[in-house]
């Protein structure tokens, strides 16, 4: 790559499309004049589009001459890195529609407009929250040293800082309006998954306020802890990409809300858990497809730069989702007598839970053992919710919240220190000793109880003010879709 060592002399522009900021405005009131004389419309039409247009070619233009200043490799690294996270956050952002179509799909008929109206509008607070103050409490200044910090409200944009790093020669240097794109879709990721813990007796309203809360206070605070360089960082804990911080962090919360809300109607008779099956397995197919694609986003991104090691999270990632797909299926299998197309699909996401975490931490059979571990644990795992009275409609506690567990606590079972071939065994069964174990024991412990905690606090004031969090009898039996938002998701096929 070349850059020009001067720019050529500027003349002053005559036409609309190439005049700068300070001309324009004369030149958009001659088109003005000209509109009245020749009563066109068209011209009217035009002037919103070219402000706009002016708008954008001096933005551009003002990047251009910051951009100017680097070399051309550290330019071309710094576009580089940046693009890469915005195609990452693109990915992260399409899991919202595998979490909707796996929920949705795993669950009633009449329920089904329900679930995806949370999935979708959950996203939307997730962002609205997270700018206006989740952002700055996760990676704001230190007001509580190690435990709380805080910069302000709303997001600062000012990519400055970034282009002096990029300038200095460093990788990762991330402007702030990419890099709060990324996070905020964590951040949905997290309230996504209490969707699920809570489906078919949620009240809509008040699950949308605790996703409000938990995206822009819980979340955050907790997250801080180890990606800010809070007190579990200066531990030496590690996770990656957010086994615990994000998955269990939204299984934990979802958990509290399904025990507060107590078990759907029927789904446990005479202490026995009753069978509700999902009415459309091929889109809870396709929404952990989605998924699993959108996970190469969530992980890899987590890299935040382009370098040599994006592939190699890439394979552990992939080779976790194999290790629990396989495990999951042939271990239910055994139970059943046979395959239960259920357990595959939360097999795979078992994998990509448990690998998470040490997605950067892990060598190829290390992580598609972790993950193979993490299929065989999520269908004990279903099973022991099931015969302990809590109802999970899709399974979202036992893939995200005990996996999320397993995945951070793995590393200190036969994880390595860092991506490198030969990196040193930092685990329990590779020589790495006992001391990284309880600290990821200590991390994975301190996500739960501060989870449970606040969430638990957070459900009750709400349900206080609210008159409850759960849907009436009669709504619940009728379908969430009706009572909830007058309408169902297939208005021509009759009710079973």
């Amino acid at each position: 790559m070349t850059t020009a060592l001067q720019s050529p002399p500027r003349r002053t522009s005559s036409r609309l499309q190439d005049a700068s900021l300070l001309n324009g405005p004369m030149l958009l009131l001659r088109s003005i004049k000209g509109f009245r004389r020749n009563q066109s419309w068209a011209w009217l039409a035009s002037i919103p589009l070219a402000l706009l247009g002016l708008g954008v070619f001096t933005f551009s233009a003002r990047a251009e001459v910051a951009l100017s200043d680097l070399t051309g490799p550290q330019a071309a690294t710094f576009l580089a890195d940046n693009l890469w996270l915005f195609i990452a956050t693109i990915l992260v952002i399409f899991m919202n529609a595998g979490f909707a179509m796996v929920e949705a799909g795993m669950c009633r008929q009449k329920n089904a407009v329900n679930i995806l109206a949370k999935n979708l509008f959950v996203f939307a607070l997730a962002v609205t929250s997270y700018w206006v103050i989740g952002y700055s409490l996760m990676y704001g200044g230190s007001v509580i040293d190690g435990w709380l910090y805080f910069q302000g409200l709303f997001v600062d944009p000012d990519p400055s800082a970034a282009l002096e790093c990029a300038a200095a020669g460093d990788t990762g240097c991330l402007v702030p309006a990419v890099d709060f794109l990324f996070q905020s879709a964590f951040a949905g990721t997290a309230a996504t998954i209490v969707s699920g813990l809570v489906a078919e007796r949620v009240k809509f309203g008040e699950f949308v306020v605790f996703s409000i809360v938990l995206t822009a206070f819980i979340y955050p605070i907790a997250g801080s802890w180890q990606w800010n360089g809070g007190w579990l960082s200066e531990l030496g804990f590690i996770d990656f990409a957010g086994s615990s911080i994000v998955h269990s962090v939204g299984g934990w919360a979802g958990l509290v809300g399904a025990m507060l809300l107590g078990p759907r109607i029927g789904k446990f008779v005479d202490g026995k858990a009753q069978a509700m099956p999902g009415h459309n397995m091929a889109i809870a197919t396709l929404g952990a497809l989605i998924l699993w694609i959108g996970w190469y986003g969530f992980n890899p991104g987590s890299e935040l730069a382009m370098d040599q090691y994006v592939a190699y999270v890439a394979v552990t990632t992939t080779l976790a989702a194999a290790g629990g797909a396989i495990a999951a299926t042939v271990f239910s299998t055994a139970i059943s007598g046979k395959p239960d197309l259920t357990m595959i699909i939360n097999g795979i996401l078992a994998g990509l839970v448990s690998i998470t975490a040490g997605c950067g931490n892990m060598t190829f059979a290390g992580s598609w053992l972790a993950g193979a571990v993490g299929g065989i644990i999520v269908v004990l795992s279903v099973a022991a919710l099931d015969a302990a009275g809590i109802d999970d409609p899709v399974g979202a506690f036992s893939v995200h919240g005990v996996c999320g567990v397993w995945g951070t606590v793995v590393i200190g079972l036969w994880g390595v220190d860092g991506m490198d071939p030969g990196a040193a065994g930092i685990g329990l069964l590779n020589g790495g000793g006992l001391n990284q174990f309880f600290i990821q024991a200590l991390g994975a412990a301190a996500y739960g109880i501060w989870t449970v905690v606040t969430c638990w606090i957070a459900w009750q004031i709400i349900g206080g003010f609210f008159g409850g969090i759960r849907v009436s009898e009669a709504e619940e039996t009728q379908g969430l879709d009706i009572g909830e938002h007058g309408m169902e998701a297939y208005p021509d096929f009759a009710s079973s």
